[in-house]
């Protein structure tokens, strides 16, 4: 029975428990509202669907795609499939997916979403050919502010180090157009995308001007859930130009020692003088780890909520920065040991850091700073020492979806709700942590899913 049990409760997962569970298979926060201050509701759907396999009753256009090998460019192919489809799968037990360049939305409502393991690639990377020439002309010293110049393909480039690493990697590849430049995966500029359980490896963070790993601009209500993220050229996902109503749940950001510099890894608008209203987004049970410097977000004029994510992003210069315009709402956040650097703030209007929160090098909380800062949706905070595990274990592209066709959709009523922990243990009741709901169906049905309380 244990057995039978855990494996339905690693694999399968519900669209229909509670948001304020936090059910790892239904959105929340900001993207599931419509306004920054006011609980009006937005019900995001992506494609119709947004787990696996879909359910027998979808109506909408499916397809799934496999690698076609480690040589081939897959960029033509998804970006097709994501315009002709609802519902774009990608099956990662061909090997990884190759992308020479960003992939545009030419429509809203989709959804993307990983099993076996996906893995979307940049094509170009950086060798260690380029890391030694740019110590060698002494790059990592030079300022990244002005003392600019003439490229040989024609472009001026205002600051000093961006000029010669461009210059440098223009002598090695001999790409004059700089394609590298546009070594991302997703440029999102629509409304009502989710991107699920996908693992994003960038090319190595160099400073260049390049690409994202997800770069949304003008995007809205979009849920981007159970990703990993890594070695993004410029960032890891970042969110501009009057993006609106975005969560970020369940992800997980680092660098590896393919990058360079520039490891700042979530920017939330682009410059101080960014529209004003826009750029509500929800951090929530996100990790922030090995090589994160700065930008954990750094972010303006949007409202930000910060909700039970963990940091162990040691030697970084900068985590949490509310810069000018923004309001920050900082709840049940941990700061592990070799954070020393979790928190600075430039012109914010208002950051309230609650209690509930944990800095392991620092005897006292931040002070908050204005007005409370509030959110217009139902949610919980959990207790700060309970979010490293939950996090390590929930953080990236670990969802596991079923393969033997479980619906995923009640078809009929529920006749028993059972409760267990994770040792397989019957409970009367739900527990503060991870509990395993089993839902019994009259047709024999078992839907099993895992909430937090």
């Amino acid at each position: 029975m244990k057995k039978q049990l855990f494996t339905l409760a690693a694999l399968a997962f519900t669209i229909t428990a509670m948001a304020q569970d936090f059910d790892t298979s239904k959105p929340f926060g900001f993207c599931t509202v419509n306004s920054r201050t006011e609980a009006t509701p937005y019900d995001i759907t992506g494609g119709g669907c947004y787990t696996y396999p879909v359910s027998e009753g979808f109506t909408g256009k499916v397809t799934e795609l496999k690698s076609d090998g480690p040589e081939a460019d897959m960029k033509a192919k998804i970006q097709n499939a994501i315009k002709q489809y609802d519902v774009v799968i990608l099956d990662g037990s061909n090997g990884d997916f190759i992308i020479s360049s960003s992939i545009g939305f030419e429509r809203g409502n989709k959804t993307i979403l990983g099993i076996n393991n996906a893995r979307l690639c940049t094509k170009f990377y950086v060798t260690d050919e380029i890391k030694q020439a740019l110590n060698a002309a002494g790059v990592p010293s030079m300022s990244t502010s002005d003392g600019g110049g003439t490229l040989s393909n024609g472009k001026t480039v205002k600051e000093q180090a961006e000029f010669n690493t461009r210059q440098i990697i223009i002598n090695l590849t001999g790409d004059k157009s700089e394609n590298y430049q546009k070594s991302g995966i997703f440029s999102l500029n629509k409304e009502n995308v989710i991107i699920r359980n996908i693992t994003f490896v960038g090319p190595g963070s160099v400073d260049v001007g390049g690409y994202d790993l997800i770069s949304a601009t003008g995007a809205k209500h979009c849920w981007v859930d159970h990703c990993a993220f890594s070695d993004g050229m410029d960032g890891n996902f970042d969110i501009t130009n009057s993006s609106d109503f975005i969560t970020v749940s369940y992800c997980t950001f680092s660098y590896t020692d393919r990058s360079y510099m520039h490891q700042n890894t979530n920017l939330v608008g682009s410059s101080d003088s960014e529209a004003t209203g826009f750029l509500n987004t929800t951090f929530a049970f996100n990790w922030w780890g090995t090589g994160c410097n700065q930008r954990m977000p750094m972010a303006r004029v949007g409202k930000i909520h910060m909700l039970n994510n963990y940091f162990n992003c040691a030697g970084n210069s900068s985590s949490i920065n509310p810069r000018k315009n923004s309001e920050f709402l900082i709840e049940g956040n941990y700061f592990d040991t070799g954070v020393k650097k979790y928190y600075s703030q430039d012109d914010a209007i208002a950051v309230t850091w609650d209690q509930n929160n944990y800095i392991a090098e620092a005897s006292s909380l931040p002070a908050s700073k204005g007005s409370t800062v509030t959110v217009p949706y139902t949610y919980s905070v959990l207790p700060y020492a309970d979010v490293p595990a939950i996090v390590k274990a929930q953080a990236g592209a670990t969802l596991q979806f079923s393969t033997s066709a479980i619906s995923t959709v009640r078809t009929s009523a529920i006749t028993a709700t059972e409760y267990y922990d994770l040792n397989g243990r019957r409970l009367a009741e739900p527990q503060r942590g991870v509990n395993i709901r089993v839902e019994r169906m009259a047709n024999g049905q078992t839907v099993t899913t895992k909430v937090i309380k």
